[in-house]
């Protein structure tokens, strides 16, 4: 059967299973795996793994609701796309207002941290140097990123297995060795973290920070419109790369926990990096720091990657500027919205301290995922993948994990969004006087 060509300002399909779970697990395996587990530690104290093991039930359902609308909608913008067409504009807005923000944020300290990783006197300027080149691999084309995706993700996955295999391993013989500082305090979340409070009470606001690095699979759906057999690869995909997320998130935490003191768990900046140098493979230490700045790469790439394809799809609904869904180049890419995202991160680098605004994101990440699990309610057919049940499940836990998260998280994001509705509201009324 011939295929049809391409429709003008549309993108090419050309990511199959391996490729769409390579990107999706790249984003869940960021720099966060080395850090997050300290502040969700000191929360929840010894129920860590439980704090897992209910970040990765929330994220199942959102997974599934996820999985689901991209199959029934496969077009680049995910959430925003599914609010707008099954709950109105209103919530699609919303949705990817919050996305688009806080993951501009997320790129900026993504990017200051693996200049931190590589060279600490020239944090920033290195910071803005990987954002130029990653973004010039996303203007290559889907195949070239979702290569590099591989690559950089092959590392971060050899580097959390020699964790693995340190933590087993036990202690040096000699004694704990000197813990390296490093750059790992850079994207530290312990700004998130009001107050240690070590047991159940601190489960709920663990499993939000915990969500945080679970969020990923996002980037799949919002690649929906490149995807090959979107009905099928999606789906296969998006629960891939959670399943082998939540494994080695939930294992990771298991060992550390059995391998570090409480104490020293609870405080640590780089607590993976800690595991190493408590060991007898202390010498590997400087792997994982490498393994580190890897997974910072990884993630900085799909970042930006869905950014710019939730901000084309925006700016197709006219609720971002219209010249950012232009499509175009050799290589069929968003082309205006990747160099608009690579400068809006960029200035964020030079003008501000991105380290404290970041906070915001699981908040706003939260709020993305209860529209995902809403759309996926009101969704009608035979296609299925799970009950009505299960999206409930998952919008009453986005919310609960959203509001127990620390007041200044709730508090920042809450503001972007008053922002932005704020100005939509405006645009429309002008369009209206107008008659535009």
């Amino acid at each position: 059967m011939a295929s049809h060509p391409p429709v003008p300002g549309q993108l090419k399909r050309r990511l199959g299973v391996v490729d769409s779970t390579a990107i999706g697990l790249g984003s869940m395996l960021g720099a966060g795996v080395f850090v997050v587990f300290s502040p969700a530690a000191a929360l929840a104290g010894p129920l860590l793994t439980v704090a897992v093991a209910l970040a990765g039930l929330v994220a199942y359902c959102n997974a599934v609701a996820s999985a689901q609308l991209a199959a029934r909608y496969p077009s680049s913008g995910g959430t925003y796309v599914y609010g707008r067409r099954q709950l109105g504009e209103w919530p699609g807005f919303i949705a990817g207002w919050g996305f688009v923000t806080g993951k501009t944020a997320s790129c900026a300290a993504m990017a200051l941290t693996f200049g931190h990783y590589l060279a600490p006197g020239f944090a920033t300027p290195v910071a803005v140097a990987a954002v130029v080149v990653l973004t010039g691999v996303n203007l290559l084309g889907i195949t070239r990123t979702a290569l590099l995706t591989k690559i950089l993700l092959a590392v971060v996955l050899a580097t959390l297995a020699f964790v693995s295999v340190a933590s087993v391993i036990g202690p040096h013989p000699e004694g704990a060795g000197a813990a390296l500082g490093g750059p790992f305090g850079a994207i530290s979340l312990q700004a998130l973290q009001p107050g240690a409070t070590g047991g159940a009470w601190g489960v709920l606001p663990a499993a939000g920070l915990m969500f945080f690095a679970f969020a990923g699979y996002a980037r799949i759906a919002t690649l929906g419109e490149e995807v090959k057999d979107p009905a099928t690869t999606i789906p296969r995909a998006i629960l891939a790369a959670l399943a082998a997320a939540f494994l080695i998130y939930l294992g990771l935490a298991a060992l550390l926990q059995w391998h570090l003191p409480a104490d020293q768990l609870a405080g640590s900046s780089a607590p993976l990096l800690d595991a190493v140098t408590n060991s007898s493979l202390r010498a590997g230490a400087p792997f994982v720091q490498a393994g580190a700045a890897a997974a910072c790469l990884g993630a900085l790439l799909a970042l930006i990657t869905g950014v710019g394809r939730t901000t084309m799809a925006m700016a197709r609904e006219r609720d971002l500027p219209a010249p950012l869904a232009r499509v175009g180049g050799a290589h069929t890419v968003p082309v205006v919205a990747e160099l608009t995202v690579a400068a809006a991160v960029i200035v964020l680098l030079l003008t501000t301290n991105v380290l404290t605004v970041v906070g915001f994101s699981s908040f706003g990440v939260l709020i993305y995922y209860a529209v995902t699990n809403a759309a996926a309610f009101t969704l009608t057919g035979p296609r299925r993948l799970a009950p009505r049940w299960l999206n409930a499940l998952g919008f009453a836990g986005c919310l609960v994990l959203a509001v127990t998260l620390p007041p200044a998280s709730v508090l920042g994001m809450a503001a972007v969004l008053a922002v932005g509705v704020a100005g939509r509201f405006l645009v429309l009324a002008h369009r209206r006087r107008s008659g535009r």
